[in-house]
């Protein structure tokens, strides 16, 4: 599982998300981040944190970070929602807490539970994994995945 932590903001929250993930910037270095367009941009603006901008949530931005969700690539979904505001691709919002219920990805939907996950995303370890499957003398793929199997239930791996 790679180490990535996902941001998405509606408008009216953006400032909210910048501010958070701008005071604990430490935190998020330790980790790869994406982010939908307009939220990226922002804080591509207000930080130096390399991150990767997905769409727009309008436009299928939130489905590509929900797939990323069921490949494995996303630990954490910070999401700060607008809750006085409809809108108008509120389905795939649902797709994403559905994929993020059913594959035990924690979901953050306002600055409370953010900081939730945040405490506990500090009090986990990043380990960088370089494995060279040439010099192994069995299957690679099998040695490299007994090794996730392993390691990742006490470590957040980046491969």
């Amino acid at each position: 599982m790679a180490a990535t932590i996902a941001f998405i903001a509606h408008d009216a929250r953006k400032d909210d998300l910048v501010n958070f993930v701008t005071q604990r910037a430490g935190l998020w270095s330790r980790y790869q981040i994406i982010a939908t367009k307009g939220t990226a941009e922002r804080l591509q603006t207000a930080t130096q944190l390399t991150l990767t901008a997905v769409a727009a949530g309008a436009i299928g931005g939130d489905v590509q970070i929900a797939a990323q969700v069921v490949e494995g690539n996303v630990i954490a979904v910070i999401f700060l929602i607008d809750p006085l505001y409809s809108q108008p691709h509120e389905p795939s919002l649902l797709t994403l807490q559905q994929v993020c219920n059913l594959y035990n990805v924690p979901l953050a939907t306002n600055l409370a539970t953010a900081e939730a996950i945040a405490a506990q995303l500090a009090k986990s370890l990043v380990a960088h994994l370089i494995y060279n499957p040439v010099s192994g003398q069995g299957n690679a793929e099998q040695e490299l995945a007994l090794i996730q199997q392993l390691l990742e239930p006490n470590l957040h791996l980046h491969i």
